[in-house]
């Protein structure tokens, strides 16, 4: 699983690095990236969770982590904004 996780992320880096963006919004897109990853292998664990409350625990750090991830990304890209060095 590590492989393909290393493998994800180089290509989803290659995609991100091929796009004509700011820096401060491939930065965004990598927070969201990074974030959604480790909510995927959070959820991943909780398939494999031994009891209910594990799986429990575990699916709602996913959520959390994804919505932490999100707003950090959001941040992010309303600092590039408020800057002028977005180029949305």
């Amino acid at each position: 699983m590590k492989i393909n996780t290393t493998l994800a992320v180089a290509i989803g880096l290659g995609a991100l690095a091929a796009c004509n963006n700011s820096a401060q919004e491939q930065a965004a897109d990598n927070i969201e990236a990074n974030a959604e990853m480790t909510a995927d292998n959070l959820e991943e664990a909780a398939d494999n969770a031994a009891n209910e409350a594990t799986e429990d625990s575990l699916e709602n750090r996913a959520d959390a982590t994804r919505g932490a991830g999100e707003a950090a990304a959001d941040a992010n890209r309303t600092s590039a904004d408020a800057d002028g060095n977005s180029a949305n």
